[in-house]
């Protein structure tokens, strides 16, 4: 770099509050040579506006103006458009200044690396310029302060949301948290409050405004005019509210149990335990919504709890009343036995499933743990999903119109060498076959172990589909053959379908296998 080059720096100046300005801001900007801030059209910068006093004498300003701040533009790329040439003048107008060797500060509300705009001037700078970044306090720990109520404790997990988010998706997240703050309020309320009411997070949730300012003030979201709030606002959402406890605010809960109490409190004395509710096990289907079926969404829209593998259970909307339970993979009995424990104590539940829950799902999963005759009260219903193997099938055509097989190549559960028995016998019999699990990160080996495998017992020519995030916006379709297929480009996405000796291919590329079988095809098959 060149010796002439000056110092760039993004400076926090706090949420409003001047005394919250740090000392080493405060010493930057008192030897800028240039003070950088950005503002909204006609109006003043508010980040300039906190450390006005500051400003030494002589420093040269550079306002950068937003073209765009409520998402309505004529530039034709549109708001995107608009911001990243906007983005892209602003750098050009501070690089010339560091090019003469001139220390620029550019001002950030709160810290410069928290939703803030500084960013964008990092990303096109930094590589060019010396550039440092100093913290300051974001608007949300000053909001936390005015309330005067514990964010998190010991182990709690905080989530910083923008209000921007879709409204399905901000509710999950809140029901997933224990404490949380939601950031970029102003118009995004009425959809925020609704989002914590169906994430069963509105009592408890805090609404401040203008956070360490002379105008700031804060009460529950509840009591709040949607058509009153401003731009620097923002919710609270104590992790204190997420165990049973409430912001001091609010009334203490009337429940007579101790906040230390399980799950499922013992029945007072003489009290009769209430009857074992129905227990759901349901497939979601391979991906998209529109393949959830009737009947699953409407147990989905009734249940009290949902239980599942974590991406599964994230598919599921959030709403008022509904409590997720959300765990790892490989520990599919000890949900299932959650899930019963549930039902045992009269509460609705649903364990979800990826494709059908019958099919490598969480239904047997579930019979395995109801063998427990403490269980033995729970009725266990299965509802229907459209499997993975169907979606795949549909997409390449008709390839399992034949008699099929479907085998799971994860070695997990059982060992390798019936997995590699079975796909022999499956193969000899000349069946078409669907392959579950075909690799993961931890299992490379026995998708070349299968392509081995059945290229003894199969034609090279062997039609193969490979079907990968079928339904999903990222999803891929591959026709190839047994010989041809690259085993190492195949992941726990994939799907695979092995044709049998009939199985063919349509000029168009569709892949179908004939429901005939010839005399002399079937009676090579048996031999």
């Amino acid at each position: 770099m060149s010796a002439a080059q000056g110092h760039f720096y993004g400076v926090g100046v706090g949420p409003g509050d001047p005394e919250l300005v740090t000392l080493k801001a405060a010493r930057l900007i008192g030897d800028a040579d240039v003070v950088a801030y950005h503002a909204a059209a006609g109006k003043p910068s508010n980040a300039r506006g906190i450390v006005a006093d500051l400003l030494p004498e002589g420093v040269v300003e550079e306002r950068l103006e937003y073209p765009v701040t409520t998402g309505s533009t004529d530039h034709p790329g549109g708001y995107a458009g608009a911001m990243a040439d906007f983005y892209a003048h602003s750098a050009a107008r501070l690089a010339a200044h560091l090019s003469a060797g001139r220390t620029v500060v550019l001002l950030a509300e709160g810290d410069p690396m928290l939703y803030g705009s500084f960013m964008y001037m990092h990303d096109r700078l930094s590589a060019s310029f010396p550039t440092e970044v100093v913290p300051g306090v974001p608007a949300f720990l000053a909001a936390t302060a005015t309330t005067a109520n514990p964010l998190v404790r010991q182990t709690d997990v905080l989530t910083v949301l923008p209000g921007t988010l879709d409204e399905p998706e901000l509710a999950r997240r809140l029901a997933d948290t224990d404490g949380a703050v939601i950031m970029k309020l102003g118009r995004n309320f009425t959809k925020v409050r609704r989002a914590l009411a169906a994430a069963g997070r509105l009592d408890g949730a805090l609404y401040v405004e203008r956070a360490s300012m002379e105008a700031e003030r804060w009460l529950p979201v509840a009591d709040v005019d949607p058509e009153s709030v401003p731009y620097f606002s923002l919710v609270v959402l104590p992790g204190d509210a997420a165990h049973g406890k409430r912001s001091r605010t609010l009334p203490e809960p009337s429940s007579s149990f101790p906040e230390s109490s399980p799950s499922f409190p013992e029945l007072v004395e003489g009290a009769t335990a209430p009857a074992p509710a129905e227990l759901l096990v349901v497939g979601l289907g391979p991906g998209p919504d529109r393949w959830i079926t009737p009947e699953v969404s409407d147990a989905l829209a009734r249940v009290q709890h949902v239980v599942g593998y974590g991406p599964y259970v994230n598919r599921v909307p959030q709403r008022e009343g509904l409590t997720r339970h959300a765990s790892g993979n490989t520990v599919e009995v000890d949900r299932a036995r959650l899930a019963l424990d549930l039902a045992l104590a009269g509460e609705s539940v649903a364990v979800v499933s990826g494709g059908d829950a019958g099919v490598f799902g969480m239904a047997s999963a579930v019979f395995e743990a109801a063998e427990d005759p403490r269980f033995g009260g729970v009725p266990v219903r299965v509802l229907p999903g459209v499997s993975a193997v169907q979606a795949v099938a549909a997409r390449a055509g008709a390839p399992v119109g034949a008699d099929f097989a479907v085998v799971s190549l994860s070695d997990r559960l059982k060992p390798w060498q019936v997995v590699e028995e079975r796909l022999r016998h499956i193969a000899r019999a000349d069946l078409v076959l669907a392959v579950y699990n075909p690799a993961s990160r931890s299992r490379t080996e026995q998708v070349h172990r299968f392509r081995e495998v059945l290229l003894e017992e199969c034609s090279p020519q062997t039609v193969v589909v490979m079907g990968r995030d079928v339904g999903r916006a990222e999803e891929s379709l591959t026709v190839t053959t047994l010989e041809a297929l690259d085993p190492s480009v195949i992941d726990m996405k994939c799907l695979l379908i092995v044709g049998c000796r009939g199985t063919r291919v349509t000029p168009s590329g569709q892949v179908w296998s004939p429901r005939f079988v010839r005399a002399a095809s079937a009676q090579e098959a048996i031999q």
